[in-house]
């Protein structure tokens, strides 16, 4: 995610969607929800973790395996064109530590000029896209 931002000459501030990976595993999602919080979070970011927007369409459509990537971009260039953040469908209760905007089980209207998605892979193979408002 960081080098996604520097590659798009954009501060942790910019940010206003992540579109999460989510693997829906206690350990995948802690991990990626702490990384989100530490880059998002601070001096160049958001004062405070609710008002990082984060959420994942993968309940709602599956797995999609090597698919998921981009069917993951897309979501996030459409929440930029639509200004509205997807839903995380089946989301009733959040661990210790998920104290971000997660948009349970409703779309939010925002205003999303840049959004963040995170790929992951099996055996390690991560990728973090950037996407901004066409201005």
């Amino acid at each position: 995610m960081k080098k996604a931002l520097k590659q798009a000459q954009l501060r942790p501030a910019a940010v206003d969607y992540v579109n999460a990976h989510a693997t829906s595993t206690i350990v995948g999602d802690a991990a990626e929800n702490a990384a989100i919080k530490s880059l998002l979070l601070g001096p160049d970011g958001k004062d405070k973790a609710a008002d990082v927007n984060v959420s994942s369409t993968k309940g709602a459509l599956g797995h999609l395996l090597g698919g998921a990537g981009a069917i993951e971009a897309l979501i996030s260039v459409l929440a930029i064109h639509e200004n509205a953040m997807p839903p995380t469908i089946n989301l009733d209760r959040l661990a210790d530590g998920f104290d971000c905007n997660y948009a349970p089980k409703d779309p939010q209207s925002r205003q999303i000029d840049v959004a963040l998605t995170n790929s992951f892979g099996f055996g390690g193979t991560n990728s973090s896209l950037c996407f901004a408002q066409y201005s």
